[in-house]
């Protein structure tokens, strides 16, 4: 399976908020090249048989005493040895932000653990 990463076509070339690049890998469009190449990865281990159920952006919602309080929106989801794994990508500056760290300690009162990549 060979796969290029092409950014999209784009009218505008404005700088991003967090400086990543937009790109493309067979027609599914990823927040940045890491994110790309980190699904990239994540595809050959499914192809090989080491994780199950491989799925991408999905929203897991976050209820605090029956309230849905928020979502968040992992960027892979997937069975690893028969146990639920949630992955995100992230930059050292995008872990220091002060929702996503609200959101993963909710998270993990609810019992999910986000491993960053």
């Amino acid at each position: 399976m060979r796969s290029s990463i092409r950014p999209p076509q784009s009218e505008t070339r404005s700088r991003s908020k967090y400086r990543n690049s937009k790109c493309e890998v067979d027609g599914v469009q990823f927040d940045s090249r890491k994110e790309a190449a980190r699904w990239g990865e994540l595809r050959t281990r499914e192809a090989a048989g080491a994780i199950v159920a491989l799925r991408r952006q999905v929203r897991i919602p976050i209820i605090v005493n029956g309230t849905r309080v928020c979502a968040y929106v992992a960027d892979f989801v997937y069975i690893a040895g028969g146990r639920r794994v949630v992955e995100d990508v992230k930059s050292a500056f995008t872990r220091k932000l002060p929702v996503y760290r609200l959101k993963k300690k909710l998270l993990a009162a609810l019992g999910v653990e986000i491993n960053e990549v």
